[in-house]
């Protein structure tokens, strides 16, 4: 029952001894950076470029120099979920594309004599269904056929690649940047509109309670999972109306449970004289990050030069 605590999803492990991984090293104004290029650049790109984005996230996790055992259960289960989403929405049914007004008169449209031997005209150019499997039946129950389109299949691609793509690039941010880092690189983004009255240091420094408070949410989940399964609980056993009645009250006793956790957090935080500490205070300014870092920067000025000359699809 301790599946939670093996997945470090979003929550930031410390190197310990040692010079560790590269990617904590670089500059967390850089690895802010890429994190946005990662989650900006697949907007109107083709499938091409999703896909080299994706193996571009998996060799950097694997040169990372991160410990095996962070990183393989996680990516392991974003990988098998990012396939599920991409399977789904590749199988399940496209909507049409909506009818287009005819530009000409039907009636100047004149079909010139073809060639013997040569494919009708609904034939030529690209096949429309990549894949038609069926009808299948399964004792006396009968399946139609199982078709595949390309805007069904490249709607799978696209969401498969870009759900593996804001995940991971997210956790590889949080999990090699401290928080006092984060809340430093972002407060620094958003310090001019300090100027139009906005409250950029509390604004930080929530921030900074809310990244500490993940593990928290965590914990309180896995606590309400060791209890079902502590009692035997089977939700099969229940039925679908009482399944969905636990389920509920599960999701409302997490959120109680939250709730009290924030209150118990902001009462021991005002009873010690809590303040909001400015975003300097938190994190000092990184000095020379050395050859990685300047081969990161590089590295991200040709990934937007690319970007912009692979257009839009």
């Amino acid at each position: 029952m301790d599946w939670l605590r093996q997945l470090p999803l979003g929550q930031y492990v410390d190197q310990g001894t040692g010079r560790g991984s590269w990617l904590r090293r670089l500059d967390p104004r850089l690895k802010f950076a890429w994190t946005l290029a990662f989650l900006i650049t697949p907007i109107l790109a083709g499938p091409l470029w999703r896909l080299a984005l994706v193996g571009l996230l998996l060799l950097i996790t694997a040169l990372s120099g991160l410990p095996f055992r962070l990183w393989r259960r996680g990516l392991a289960a974003l990988l098998l979920l990012s396939l599920l989403v991409g399977v789904l929405a590749a199988l399940l049914p496209a909507a049409p594309a909506p009818s287009q007004p005819l530009q000409r008169s039907p009636g100047e449209l004149r079909l010139a004599p073809m060639e013997p031997g040569q494919p009708p005209p609904e034939r030529l150019g690209r096949r429309w269904e990549v894949l038609r499997w069926g009808p299948v039946s399964v004792g006396e129950a009968r399946f139609g056929p199982l078709v595949v389109s390309r805007r069904s299949a490249e709607l799978g691609l696209n969401g498969a690649t870009l759900l593996f793509t804001l995940v991971h690039s997210a956790n590889l941010l949080l999990l090699t940047t401290s928080p006092e880092e984060l809340v430093w690189v972002i407060s620094g983004w958003v310090r001019p509109l300090g100027a139009l009255g906005w409250p950029v240091e509390r604004l930080g420094f929530t921030l900074l309670l809310s990244l500490r408070f993940l593990p928290l949410v965590q914990e309180e989940l896995q606590n309400l999972l060791r209890s079902l399964a502590t009692r035997a609980v089977s939700l099969k056993a229940l039925g679908w109306k009482a399944g969905l009645a636990l389920v509920l009250a599960l999701g409302e006793r997490l959120l109680a449970n939250l709730l009290l956790r924030a209150e118990q957090g902001a009462e021991a935080l005002m009873a010690r004289g809590g303040r909001w500490i400015p975003p300097g205070e938190l994190h000092e300014p990184p000095g020379d990050g050395g050859t990685a870092t300047l081969i990161a920067a590089a590295a991200l000025v040709v990934l937007l030069a690319l970007r912009l000359l692979a257009g839009v699809h």
